[in-house]
């Protein structure tokens, strides 16, 4: 079992007592209290227990696919050269646009089916593939009624501010003032969305333009978060951490200056190595700066059309390691309790009485196995509110 502050909190011969879909006791078994004699068992046979895993940064619900643009990035076009001929995230606007939310819940549920398969039980969807109010509000809805399809907790994030789709080009602010702020307040008031998001990037919206969202964001009660220092150091992440963000995310181009503010503020950096690997970045996001200013570092598949077209958490974690130097402890952490931290959920993410039972039972023999195995699922078991 994984627990406490020992490395990987890992207890040996460990018990732990559900009731009702939440954890009531935790430890050691040989301290089990008596209380828990007559309660039905289950023997794992020398199974490792963690927390259930958290992807709390996917793009799942979309329409289409990019891999046209994946044989043209490997002849050489950049990802930015993409966006800016009308590619990368405009290129799915338009089948995301011309697909019913059927047909994007159809769509998503093979990729949350192959993540719920490696253990997965909260899962993070943003918007932001719609850029017009009716597109956007069905692919939260479409989130949403993923989230009751499957024993999942999802968590709906508007992400409106993503690209300035072609009918705004060269008009940012007029796109953000006239479609993007009226459509979270109408995705606000359906009970559509959890948190806010924005793309903080040179081909995206500048920290004024996204300022403009975060204060929207703000007014109505929402939290925030921001994809911010992926391919250039825009100052996203000053803006996020002035505005308390949950996490900010990529992070490459990020400095010394955007740790401490993030540590001040309490964001989580999520780092994400799957964009990092499919569109050939060189600036690696700096991880020894996070841990010199004790930034908790969250890992998530941001599982996407364009960039980071992964469904498997189990690989980002090796990613993390092999690609950042993370270490296995950093990763299976950054995909439980670090990832909860980045939803501003205090209830999952760590094996402790009074939090849910979101669990997950492996066919390995220590932790590390989690993140060096490459193409392997060790899944045993998982558990959701105290369910197998």
């Amino acid at each position: 079992m994984v627990q406490g502050d020992v490395p990987y909190g890992l207890i040996s011969a460990a018990a732990v007592a559900i009731r009702e879909g939440l954890i009531d006791w935790a430890g050691a078994e040989a301290d089990l209290p008596d209380t828990y004699a007559d309660w039905d068992r289950q023997d794992l046979e020398g199974r490792l227990l963690t927390p259930a895993l958290i992807d709390c940064h996917t793009h799942l619900v979309f329409g289409g696919d990019r891999a046209r643009e994946f044989e043209m990035r490997l002849n050489g076009a950049s990802y930015e050269e993409l966006a800016r001929a009308g590619g990368g995230i405009v290129s799915t606007v338009s089948a995301t646009r011309a697909a019913s939310e059927q047909e994007l819940v159809a769509s998503a549920l093979p990729r949350l089916d192959a993540l719920i398969a490696e253990g997965i039980t909260t899962v993070e969807i943003k918007s932001g593939y719609g850029l017009d109010r009716e597109a956007e509000l069905t692919m939260l809805r479409a989130a949403r009624r993923l989230g009751q399809m499957r024993p999942v907790t999802v968590i709906t994030t508007f992400l409106g501010a993503h690209a300035v789709p072609p009918e705004y080009t060269g008009r940012a602010g007029a796109y953000l003032q006239e479609v993007c702020l009226p459509t979270l307040r109408a995705a606000h008031d359906e009970g559509l969305v959890d948190a806010v998001d924005g793309f903080c990037e040179n081909i995206a919206f500048s920290p004024a333009e996204i300022e403009q969202v975060f204060a929207c964001a703000q007014e109505l009660g929402l939290p925030v978060k921001l994809h911010a220092e992926q391919l250039s150091r825009q100052g996203g992440t000053a803006l996020a951490a002035r505005y308390g963000a949950l996490s900010v995310d990529h992070l490459e181009y990020a400095n010394a200056a955007d740790a401490a503010a993030m540590a001040e503020a309490g964001s989580v950096a999520t780092i994400l190595p799957g964009a990092y690997y499919t569109i050939r970045e060189t600036q690696a996001p700096p991880i020894t700066l996070f841990r010199d200013h004790g930034v908790p570092m969250a890992l998530a598949t941001d599982c996407n059309p364009g960039s980071s077209p992964m469904t498997s958490l189990l690989m980002a974690m090796n990613m993390g390691c092999t690609l950042f130097r993370m270490t296995p402890e950093e990763t299976l952490a950054g995909v439980t309790c670090h990832a909860a931290q980045a939803l501003g959920l205090s209830d999952r993410g760590r094996i402790a009485a009074g939090l849910r039972a979101d669990l997950a039972i492996w066919n390995v023999s220590r932790p590390a196995e989690l993140s060096y195995r490459i193409g392997f699922n060790p899944l045993h078991a998982r558990i959701f509110e105290g369910r197998p």
